[in-house]
């Protein structure tokens, strides 16, 4: 295991509308992560194990509290994946839930980690608390609907995200990215060694 993915699910807004009575939806997420896993190795208490061709499969699913009647929710909770290998996709779905029939979906996203990833590998140490250490611009295949800055801040770089729901009418959803190193866990730095580290 490299290490923690914290994921902090802040809000959704212009969420698309499920109950056509109401006018509204109960919305709440879930993060998916599945990643090919090497035997006799400890695993994350959060992880179960599924077979497939040529292997094991792990996979991670959490999911927020539910909000009543309300597309343009406040969830404010924190979700926590661990990680064994950051090329794996982090696939966040909205879904609105329902009492007697199956819960419908409102849109999904894939977290593109790759910036986030290149920004610990840096090897920054010491910078002021809100330094930018990157803006990323929204593209087709990150789903950015605005700039997502990385930014250092209490020794940690974190990164604001507004995620563009797919296949869905409306909706966005706010999410910030920390890391979270794991004693005896390889870390993101690890294969990697920087020229220099950078202080300011």
């Amino acid at each position: 295991m490299l290490g923690l993915l914290r994921v902090r699910i802040r809000k959704g807004r212009h969420l698309a509308v499920r109950d056509v009575g109401r006018k509204s939806s109960d919305p709440y997420v879930v993060l998916t992560l599945a990643q090919q896993a090497k035997k006799k190795k400890t695993w994350h208490p959060i992880d179960f194990c599924l077979k497939f061709f040529g292997g094991l499969l792990l996979m991670q699913k959490l999911k927020t509290k539910v909000v009543k009647n309300n597309c343009n929710p406040d969830w404010n909770e924190e979700l926590t994946l661990s990680i064994r290998d950051t090329n794996f996709p982090i696939l966040l779905t909205v879904f609105d839930k329902d009492t007697l029939t199956a819960d419908d979906k409102m849109g999904e996203v894939n977290i593109d980690l790759k910036p986030f990833v290149a920004a610990h590998r840096m090897g920054l140490k010491n910078l002021p608390n809100g330094c930018s250490i990157k803006r990323v611009q929204p593209t087709r295949e990150n789903c950015l609907a605005d700039e997502s800055p990385i930014t250092w801040n209490e020794g940690k770089i974190l990164q604001d995200m507004v995620l563009k729901l797919q296949h869905v009418e409306s909706g966005e959803v706010h999410v910030q990215l920390e890391w979270i190193d794991v004693p005896g866990c390889k870390g993101l730095t690890h294969g990697h060694a920087p020229e220099s580290s950078t202080t300011i």
